[in-house]
């Protein structure tokens, strides 16, 4: 079923067949004159004998009349336990310098979701022992965390410090997708998880800013191949990271614009939403074991609304929204503690006392916000006597919930701190009941437990 190249549009090759059609999705080689070969997608049937495929990688070396050999279905990826510690490219291809893992096991990385009864929901906190989070919007174990912000706000390195914590407190499996992010990050990462010695614990699969769409727009169903190969086959329980899936959509923007698709609402694909949940209908946990995916979004113009980002929401059990108002004071992380919420905060989930003392530190911080333009303008002051009891415990804990990190340890001089739930908890009730009101605000800044103060 051999065709040939008829024309190239960019990213966008149409290839004739004169007998059988490809299926969509399926993938064919190109071998180019220089010797090294290029891998074809199916995205479009145009007519009985062409289609249209979007080139994994660039189309430098191709013209028309050269030969495609149909691979007979979708791109496969090689899955054993010897990728652990390894760092690939979206064909599993190694990028590390180290030898190619055998083909052996082999697996299409176009695949259904679980069915429904298959499918587990997600249940339990996982402690990431970072305070603001914990306490304002825990981790459900085998759910979906989407931390969003715009650029510059610290998304990735706290994206980084939950590898660490997964690694070094669970002893569980990370899976690190780097979805048209820069190259130098991902390298970053690499180096990061060596020198913290938890990359043996570790896979990343990088499709990076300087590669084509079609190769950002494929990455995370390579990482998800790999992250599913490890919860049905090893029945491990995977912290699966995704950085950024508004690359993602961006990628698949530039497909859909190259395949001469009509644009949607504020110029995004029309078929944005079913792309989206491609990838995340299949991060799912099973009786087999589980995957907590935790995902970084970047927030065009710092505009929430944006559709990308706003399509994300509904597949999500955790929303981390990092501020920018909040980075510009240097308390870090920069989390914003109203934006920011969980299902999983509800008495039935956490408990009475955690609940409680969550709902508390919202009223206060939420009430200190209302209080600040009038702070600004005719000084503090001139606010009620209870309300100057609030601005003073909320600013302390405002403080408290600032927490130095394992991995900006050499940038910041402070030695990282894991502060487990419950002296979270305690610091904070001992703060709202007024045990604190003595304590200069400044002692809260960057502690871990509230008995770091004498």
């Amino acid at each position: 079923m051999e065709g040939f190249i008829i024309a190239i549009h960019g990213d966008v090759v149409e290839v004739k067949f004169e007998n059988n059609l490809p299926n969509i999705n399926d993938a064919f080689i190109v071998k180019k004159s220089d010797k090294t070969n290029i891998i074809l997608e199916v995205h479009e049937h145009t007519s009985s004998t062409t289609v249209k495929a979007i080139a994994l990688g660039f189309t430098e070396g191709l013209k028309r009349g050269m030969p495609v050999i149909p691979l007979g279905g979708p791109l496969l990826v090689p899955v054993s336990k010897d990728c652990l510690g390894r760092v690939f490219n979206v064909f599993g291809e190694p990028l590390d310098g180290n030898a190619f893992i055998e083909k052996k096991n082999l697996r299409p990385i176009h695949k259904l979701s679980p069915s429904f009864e298959e499918q587990v929901a997600a249940s339990g906190i996982l402690e990431t022992g970072i305070k603001i989070v914990d306490l304002l919007s825990p981790f459900p174990k085998g759910g979906k965390v989407g931390l969003f912000g715009g650029a510059g706000v610290g998304k990735t390195v706290l994206l980084m410090e939950f590898i660490y914590k997964i690694v070094k407190v669970y002893s569980g499996i990370s899976i690190f997708c780097g979805v048209g992010e820069r190259m130098r990050e991902g390298h970053e990462l690499w180096r990061e998880m060596q020198r913290q010695g938890i990359v043996d614990n570790a896979i990343l699969v990088l499709g990076q800013m300087c590669e084509s769409p079609g190769i950002r727009f494929r990455v995370p169903l390579t990482a998800i191949t790999l992250a599913e190969f490890f919860r049905d086959e090893i029945g491990s329980n995977i912290l699966f990271l995704m950085d950024n899936v508004y690359r993602f959509v961006q990628a698949g923007n530039e497909v859909s614009v190259l395949l001469g698709r009509l644009s949607s609402r504020v110029g995004y694909q029309p078929t944005l939403l079913s792309e989206l949940a491609e990838v995340e209908e299949r991060i799912v946990s099973t009786k087999s074991g589980t995957i907590t995916s935790v995902q970084a979004i970047y927030v065009p113009a710092d505009d929430i609304t944006d559709p990308a980002v706003a399509n994300v929401f509904p597949h999500l059990d955790t929303t981390v929204v990092l501020s920018r108002e909040i980075a510009s004071k240097g308390l870090y992380p920069a989390i914003d503690p109203l934006l920011s919420t969980s299902k999983l905060l509800s008495p039935e989930d956490v408990g009475e006392r955690h609940y409680e003392i969550s709902r508390s530190v919202k009223e206060h911080l939420s009430r200190y916000k209302e209080l600040l333009d009038i702070i600004a303008m005719l000084g503090i002051e001139e606010l009620s006597p209870s309300d100057r009891l609030i601005v003073k415990r909320a600013r302390r804990l405002e403080m408290f919930l600032t927490q130095p990190f394992f991995l900006t340890e050499e940038f910041t001089g402070r030695k990282g701190l894991h502060v487990p739930l419950n002296k979270t908890i305690d610091g904070c009730a001992k703060i709202l009941a007024g045990e604190m009101d003595g304590v200069p605000e400044e002692v809260f800044f960057m502690i871990g437990d509230i008995d770091e103060i004498k």
